[in-house]
């Protein structure tokens, strides 16, 4: 049963954070070991297996990224390490964004827009990856996400670099 099912959601990138925490808490608190206290040995066993394995879905499918590279594995796409191709103009755009990030003070309104312009490209990029996933599992649009996916983990470490300054 993949994490979808788990949660009784379509398999797409597209979730709703409010219907995906309703499903949690509702297979949770069917599922949830307290509630097989007085039940046998397997069946509290059992109980704590697919309560992990709910807490594992939600942690998944609530993060977008997380969420983009597990329906890329489910559709059988290539990892990361299997796919490593950036374009160059695009690692020298990120190398070019790290000198500005070094170069930035903390909490200054340039600092603040940085951290705007980052944000906005990583959620438009994981949208475009979603968009791609929902539509066709095709190996070339697979390749695609995943180079995408590859990118946007650039652009999440400038994010975290800019927010530790």
């Amino acid at each position: 049963m993949d994490h979808f099912a788990r949660l009784g959601l379509p398999r797409r990138f597209s979730v709703d954070a409010a219907t995906l925490e309703r499903a949690y808490l509702a297979r949770s608190r069917e599922l949830h070991p307290d509630r097989h206290q007085l039940a046998s040995t397997a069946e509290q066993s059992a109980s704590v297996e697919l309560s992990a394995a709910l807490n594992e879905a939600y942690q998944t499918l609530r993060d977008p990224f997380k969420r983009s590279e597990y329906l890329l594995s489910l559709a059988g796409g290539p990892t990361a390490s299997e796919a490593r191709d950036i374009p160059a103009d695009f690692l020298d755009e990120m190398l070019d964004l790290r000198m500005e990030i070094g170069a930035l003070k903390p909490e200054t309104p340039a600092a603040e827009a940085m951290e705007k312009q980052l944000t906005t490209r990583r959620d438009t990029m994981l949208e475009q990856v979603g968009q791609i996933l929902d539509t066709s599992d095709s190996p070339a649009c697979l390749k695609q996400a995943r180079r995408q996916l590859n990118a946007v983990k650039y652009v999440a470490n400038l994010l975290r670099d800019l927010r530790a300054l």
